[in-house]
């Protein structure tokens, strides 16, 4: 295992590069997708650039958006991040070129709520919109899923994809795709997780359909499966492709990590460069909490499908990042709300495990190491007094 000791000379496995096809990723930290709800019409703009742009100043390697609507319908909320049209392309290839300026891998989360889709905002209750209570120009719109069954109480009966209708979102992610190609991230990571559209295929809680796309476990894998081969073929060769799955739903009867595993070579044969493992969405949530509670799923994905694969869930600490790297846990370490308390994170970890400025961006990094140096002939401050002066 790589040493964590600072000064000791051997780099941080957490800040070795890796390369993906034609594309080198600076270091194994990476933001994970966070929803926003912060936009109208699917565009963003000034709030996006800097909320995202932060993270590459802060040392992040990849930076990825949030979870992209390939359709209206696909949308959670209407404040959600949209690609399906080439209106949206210019906002995003704005923060693209800032990421790529900034040192950082540009990635782009392509998804479709399905059943959970039309609902209000976080701070607004999250529930399903209903014409009673929608805000002024901000209507329900009918749903869609696998199966004709409701996301929870309150939420309307969503309405069952025909083989036609798959056919059409099975081009809309192929042509967001596309956008993402235009607009020039390096990275797409299709969304089949967290109890949205393509995750609802693959569970057996969400998906009782009984054509080609319902049933047995292959035949449930059937349509995300179908949107992963064509995503691949829309994005270039030489650029890696994400998937992000619920390894297990939260509560039994759904899919287990075994189910995810045999997933996983089904995505790597396909061409699928990482395995984003994240969990549960459906069912609410049985399993233990802590501390890197979802780390296990990528060590069994990476184990047993032969595939990359990004951990997440509650890591908090450049010594834990470290040790799911150097330990062959994971090949990169996702983080959110932890970036979002601390968007500098990544230097941090560096500072933290080499004693080190040189990661953070040149107008920072010179001057914080010389502060660094003379913080340590003071020592700490013990306070009450604000002010501590040393006789020259």
């Amino acid at each position: 295992m790589t040493s964590l000791t600072p000064g000791s000379g051997a780099p941080p496995a957490l800040f070795t590069p890796l390369e993906l096809r034609g594309v080198t990723l600076p270091n194994r930290l990476v933001v994970a997708p966070m929803c926003q709800y912060s936009v109208t019409g699917g565009l963003v703009g000034d709030y996006h650039l800097v909320h995202l742009g932060r993270f590459a100043l802060g040392g992040f390697g990849t930076v990825v958006v949030e979870a992209t609507a390939v359709t209206p319908e696909g949308r959670i909320s209407h404040g959600d991040v949209g690609l399906w049209s080439d209106a949206h392309v210019p906002g995003l290839a704005r923060i693209a070129d800032f990421l790529h300026a900034s040192g950082a891998v540009a990635g782009i989360q392509l998804a479709h709520a399905g059943a959970k889709a039309s609902s209000h905002r976080p701070w607004e209750g999250g529930a399903a919109v209903t014409p009673e209570d929608a805000l002024p120009g901000e209507e329900p719109w009918r749903t869609v899923s696998a199966s004709p069954l409701p996301t929870g109480p309150g939420w309307p009966v969503p309405h069952e994809l025909t083989a036609g209708e798959l056919a059409e979102v099975r081009e809309a992610f192929v042509a967001a795709t596309r956008r993402a190609l235009t607009a020039g991230f390096d990275v797409v990571e299709v969304h089949a997780a967290h109890g949205y559209l393509l995750h609802q295929f693959l569970s057996p809680l969400s998906n009782r359909r009984t054509d080609a796309y319902g049933g047995s476990r292959e035949a449930r894998w059937r349509f995300p499966l179908e949107v992963v081969e064509a995503v691949r073929a829309a994005w270039p060769e030489d650029r890696p492709l994400f998937v992000r799955v619920s390894a297990v739903d939260g509560t039994g009867g759904g899919i287990t990590l075994e189910d995810t595993v045999a997933l996983a070579r089904e995505l790597r044969a396909r061409g699928v460069d990482v395995v984003d493992a994240s969990g549960g969405g459906l069912g609410g949530w049985e399993h233990a909490l802590g501390y890197g509670y979802q780390v296990p799923f990528a060590a069994g994905i990476r184990e047993g499908a032969g595939v990359a694969t990004m951990a997440v869930g509650l890591i908090v600490d450049a010594r834990q990042a470290e040790a799911i790297v150097a330990g062959g846990l994971a090949d990169l370490v996702a983080v959110a709300r932890e970036a979002q308390e601390d968007p500098n994170f990544a230097v941090h970890a560096a500072r933290d495990l080499t004693g080190s400025h040189d990661t953070y961006p040149v107008q920072a990094g010179p001057r914080l190491g010389r502060r660094r140096e003379l913080l340590g002939t003071l020592g700490p401050w013990t306070g009450p007094e604000p002010v501590q002066v040393g006789r020259s």
